[in-house]
């Protein structure tokens, strides 16, 4: 997996500003087992993290590190990923053996007065199976005192088993990895573990355990000594977020461990650090001042414009450009680009107080139609002056009842689709692009420059491009896959790292319209990306107020030379694919795309995203096609976690900047799609009415 973008500074970042905020991670006084899912030591517990807690743990003991990804997707659910170096697994001496893993634990019951938690688990379901588990355990709570027991098969059930309830267990056949291993799951032996934990101070707690894993194959190879099943440990925290453990495992292993835990609910910085709006103008009564209702002026050649120019420079101040403006005695419609806060609510409120302040007490009503990145008008919000007078001091929410939303297409003034101004923006930044999970190095990267720009001629009407310079890294070393069958459409990026230094990103020219009501469009066409050009069209179906969405894309791209500059290879493809989009409560969003993929395989990707309020989005993909898996290769199908940071959330000033990654197991060449900027559902889905009210909050920021 290769991703540009200061994903390592983001993470990094944020964690320690998070710390020193007063975010609140979850209670970490009970942590997590060497799996980095909560547990005990060794075993897992039934304790969940609190909800959205994001948590990173870096594991080891002699001959074995463990690094794991874990994200609480839901009160009752959790999800980890791991990514682990086994000395000599097979033999002793050999290579070490680097493996992925993916765990999911369900709580079936939450813990109360009268009972304890209860969890279902599963551990290593998608991966190689070497530390494939299931369990069913309970935990429960007295005082400063945590007691947890379970019964676990696979691993969990080597030592002392109960017997086979369910079944013998079948062998595990790696064979290409990254297969569910269902078959498996609660057959065997079946053992029991337990333990207990015990906070001794606010800081310091005390656990030890029985487990229930013999550690079969490291045993058996001398890789491991087990003189007893007790395990003991302890965790010391060192701040709200992080945590240090130290054990000693199974009579003669020492173990340590650090968790650093944060939850993207709680921003460093809650309230912001911009400066705070200008307060709302209240209006004399009509019988105060009858003169200030008139509307005459709207009939004075110099009033408006003089207005206009006002509010275009005040609304400049806050970062927010005024596309267009037209006034009538009642009522106002503005269009504006919001170039500054990663909330629009928060443009619309700031607009909205200066509107109050700016003009005639004429003008009740305010009609506000939102311009994106592309020139796009996409959602239109209507306020009513004497609401915002009347509730400025209320909670944020008390207005949103009485604001409405529309399509842009209905309300923006006449010429809002016009013309557009000539808008030219650039940057040069620094660029990191990862590989991450090759079994020879872990972890591969490039750190380097990249010079963009973006000209917005009319409106709609967007030409780009970026260039890249590297200036230290080794991504021209990623092997290239020998057991893919599929055309090379994404395993030979070190050809491209190679060769295209310096090299054109992407240098495209794109059109975007609003055929009807609901529906927008892009046609673009160019160099779309690092390995491919040609033409890219889309259209979206997706009205403001509707949590569903349909989309439809289709290209026609030719493979770029390795050098990244404008040459073209053989390869060319027809890709495309209808999509369907939902928005579930809790800021869940899943998508469905049925198509065609670069490699020429059909089939179908299935994402859900959790998107919290402040711009953090955490999700997880799966694509499955008709390649099969010995055509795919090493992993099977594609999978992988994506990962969206605001750096608006740890330095608490307005930004629309974020980082953004994408989690693979394996670069492969099956399930590969074109990565074409400006689709439509990212563009617009920030302005629909479920968006804007998840983050109302901001209105009065």
């Amino acid at each position: 997996m290769a991703s540009k973008g200061l994903v390592v500074a983001t993470v990094v970042g944020g964690m320690a500003i998070a710390a020193q905020g007063d975010a609140q991670a979850a209670d970490l006084a009970f942590s997590t087992s060497l799996y980095g899912t909560p547990g005990l030591i060794d075993m897992p517990s039934a304790a969940q993290f609190a909800d959205g807690e994001l948590a990173i743990t870096f594991s080891g003991f002699p001959d074995t590190n463990r690094n794991s990804l874990t994200f609480q997707v839901a009160p009752w659910l959790m999800a980890s990923f791991r990514y682990s170096r086994i000395g000599g697994f097979f033999q002793p001496g050999d290579e070490p053996l680097y493996d992925r893993s993916f765990d999911v634990s369900l709580q079936i019951l939450t813990e109360n007065a009268n009972r304890p938690a209860i969890a279902v688990g599963f551990q290593d379901l998608l991966g190689t199976g070497i530390y494939a588990a299931e369990y069913i355990v309970a935990t429960k709570t007295f005082g400063d005192v945590q007691v947890t027991g379970g019964l676990g098969w696979g691993r969990f059930g080597t030592r002392n088993s109960l017997g086979s309830p369910f079944g013998e267990r079948p062998p595990i056949d790696v064979g290409l990895g990254g297969e569910v291993n269902y078959d498996q799951w609660f057959k065997g032996p079946v053992a029991p573990f337990g333990g207990v934990a015990w906070r001794a101070t606010d800081r310091l707690t005390l656990k030890a355990e029985y487990s229930s894993d013999t550690y079969v194959t490291e045993t058996d190879i001398g890789t491991m000594d087990q003189s007893s099943p007790v395990n003991l440990g302890f965790d010391y925290r060192l701040g709200k977020s992080s945590v240090v453990s130290g054990y000693y495992l199974y009579g003669s292993e020492v173990g340590v461990q650090f968790t650093y835990a944060l939850n993207p609910k709680t921003p460093a910085y809650p309230s912001g650090r911009e400066p705070g709006p200008l307060p709302v103008r209240p209006r004399p009564t009509p019988a105060e001042n009858p003169e200030s209702w008139a509307t005459a002026w709207v009939n004075d050649g110099e009033t408006v414009p003089a207005l206009q120019k006002v509010v275009a420079e005040q609304l400049a101040k806050d970062g927010i450009a005024l596309e267009v403006m037209t006034l009538t005695g009642r009522e106002a419609r503005l269009v504006i680009r919001n170039e500054r806060f990663g909330a629009e609510p928060q443009a619309y409120g700031r607009t909205a107080r200066l509107l109050t302040r700016a003009l005639p007490a004429s003008v009740e009503t305010f009609t506000i139609v939102s311009l994106v990145e592309s020139g796009l008008p996409t959602a239109a919000v209507t306020i009513r002056r004497s609401d915002l007078e009347a509730l400025e001091q209320a909670d944020p929410l008390a207005i949103l009842p009485r604001v409405a939303f529309d399509d842009a297409l209905r309300l923006a003034p006449a010429d809002a689709l016009d013309g557009g101004t000539m808008d030219f923006t650039w940057s040069l930044t620094p660029y990191l692009s990862i590989s991450l999970f090759d079994p020879d190095e872990p972890v591969r990267a490039d750190f380097g420059l990249l010079l963009a720009g973006q000209a917005e001629l009319a409106r709609g009407v967007v030409f780009g491009g970026a260039i890249s310079k590297r200036l230290v890294g080794n991504l021209d070393e990623v092997p290239e896959s020998s057991d893919t069958l599929l055309p090379p459409v994404r395993s030979n990026v070190a050809l491209y790292a190679a060769e295209g230094d310096p090299g054109i990103e992407d240098l495209t020219a794109a059109w975007y319209a609003r055929p009807a009501p609901d529906v927008f469009s892009r046609v673009t066409v160019g160099y779309l990306e690092q390995m491919f050009g040609g033409v890219s069209g889309e259209v979206l179906w997706k009205p403001i107020d509707s949590r569903l969405g349909f989309g439809a894309e289709l290209s026609f791209v030719r493979q770029r030379d390795f050098d990244m500059m404008f040459g073209f290879q053989d390869y060319d493809v027809l890709t495309g694919f209808v999509s369907t989009y939902y928005e579930f409560d809790g800021g869940y969003h899943a998508r469905l795309d049925l198509g065609r993929y670069l490699a020429g395989d059909v089939g179908a990707t299935l994402a859900l995203t959790r998107e919290f309020n402040n711009g953090w989005e955490i999700g997880a993909y799966v694509t499955r096609t008709d390649a099969t898996y010995e055509e795919f290769g090493e992993g099977s199908f594609d999978k992988g976690i994506t990962l969206t940071i605001p750096f608006s959330w740890f330095s608490g000033l307005p930004s629309q900047s974020r980082s953004q990654t994408v989690l693979r197991s394996l670069s492969r060449d099956g399930g590969a799609k074109l990565q074409v900027g400006g689709r439509l559902y990212g563009l617009v889905r920030d302005t629909d009415q479920t968006q804007l009210e998840d983050r109302w909050g901001r209105f009065w920021r």
